[in-house]
């Protein structure tokens, strides 16, 4: 029978996105391996394709459609024989078929960027077989038992190539799926306030743009919500004098100008947390739930301010980079979140992020904690300030606050003061970074 072609998940927080583009059309023969359409994700423009092989039947879903949830059919797949007419008489999936029909595309780029696939039916003896659709109805009308074909798909996916040039067996008895369990019902949300119709009868005499939210804005706010009602933050704040930095920064840079490279404050401040995540290590930790899970790595995740919201990529293994490298990574990825060019495993994960303001002269703020990390350093701007020096005297320095927010699940305050205090020591002696 015709199979659907489902919204894949191209992230594993992905719940929804907006079909931007179909790159077939009803009547296209289709290959394994070819695009089928470009997935706009709340982070990132992305492409799928198609793992069978076979005929679009008919497109389900036009192009441009917003909030297609995930597992909502978009097309379907016509097998060799099948025809139109075919799609009709095509009764509703049962649990199996839409599992074979959800892991019937991919994403473009490797199996590293999807969700991982559902789950296919069960074995007499417990373990799990993936296959296709055309692969099943071949092997059943070859009488094969797929519990003895290795399949060559995405995940070990048994597809039409596999089952092919395989010899005949008696078919293996394959028990009928157990009926999904019943999902309780969700409760409902506690109210947060005016509901949107009362809200904008507040303003009905006003003059004022209608805008709706895209897919970044529902995930920033979701996500900003949960931070502040489930994550206890507390704030430890530092003044760091740069002035040595600021030096050091320069020479470097005329030693680097041939190359092409000029080194920024904020490279400095990648380099210095990263270290300091290795000096205080049970500080390099993020949540888990159940547990806290302490990462060897510093994975250092730096807030991008795009149009309409921000991405976090990750700079991963931070500590053993050098400011150069980490320098010319950062351009990459911020160029790349600017154009939603990033892929989901290039702004997720990480255990500590930093978000600076101050070259919007923002002299210093409290930053949001990203679930799951258990710090975030807000960075304001250097300003000359006078300063007490340790003789007494009074002089005139460049000086820049930060503001520590942790998760106190995670990071306890003396915890918090000592990984603060390394960032700190490592910026105002900058030439301890490169030993």
């Amino acid at each position: 029978m015709p199979t659907e072609i489902l919204m894949p998940a191209l992230s594993p927080t992905m719940e929804e996105g907006t079909l931007a583009k179909w790159l077939v059309k009803e009547g296209d023969t289709i290959q394994s391996g070819d695009l089928l359409a470009e997935i706009e994700t709340d982070k990132a423009t992305m492409e799928f394709e198609a793992v069978d092989e076979g005929v679009i039947g008919k497109i389900l879903v036009p192009e441009g459609t917003e909030g297609v949830k995930v597992n909502t059919a978009i097309a379907v797949l016509l097998d060799e024989g099948e025809n139109a007419d075919d799609i009709a008489a095509t009764p509703a999936p049962a649990p199996e078929a839409t599992a074979d029909a959800a892991a019937e595309v991919a994403p473009a780029g490797g199996a590293d960027k999807a969700a991982p696939a559902p789950a296919a039916p069960a074995t007499e003896k417990g373990d799990r077989i993936f296959a296709s659709p055309l692969a099943r109805r071949i092997a059943a009308q070859k009488g094969l038992d797929l519990a003895q074909i290795t399949g060559s798909g995405p995940h070990g996916r048994i597809v039409k190539a596999d089952v092919e040039g395989t010899a005949a067996t008696a078919p293996a008895h394959i028990p009928a799926p157990a009926a999904p369990a019943t999902a309780p019902a969700a409760a409902a949300p506690a109210p947060t306030g005016p509901s949107a119709d009362a809200i904008a009868k507040m303003y009905a005499d006003r003059d004022y743009d209608d805008l709706p939210l895209d897919g970044m804005r529902k995930t920033i706010a979701a996500r900003l919500t949960e931070a502040k009602q489930t994550i206890p933050h507390f704030y430890l704040r530092r003044d760091i004098r740069l002035d040595a930095l600021l030096k050091f920064r320069g020479e470097l840079n005329k030693q680097l100008e041939t190359r092409g490279i000029k080194l920024s404050v904020n490279d400095f401040i990648i380099k210095a947390c990263a270290l300091a995540l290795q000096s205080v290590p049970t500080a390099n930790a993020v949540w888990a739930g159940d547990r806290i899970l302490q990462l060897k790595p510093s994975d250092v995740a730096v807030a991008v301010a795009i149009e309409g919201g921000l991405f976090t990529p990750v700079l991963k293994d931070a500590e053993q980079k050098s400011l150069s490298a980490l320098s010319a990574e950062m351009k990459d990825l911020a160029t790349r979140a600017r154009d939603r060019k990033l892929a989901p495993h290039e702004y997720q994960g990480g255990s500590f992020a930093i978000s600076n303001l101050g070259m919007f002269g923002i002299d210093n703020f409290d930053a949001v904690i990203n679930p799951p990390h258990g710090a975030i350093l807000a960075v304001g701007a250097g300003v000359k300030k006078p300063v007490v020096g340790t003789d007494g005297d009074l002089s005139v320095a460049t000086v820049m606050s930060v503001t520590l927010s942790v998760d106190h699940r995670v990071i306890d305050g003396a915890l918090g003061a000592e990984l603060l205090k390394a960032i700190v020591d490592n910026l105002e002696n900058p030439m301890v970074m490169l030993a």
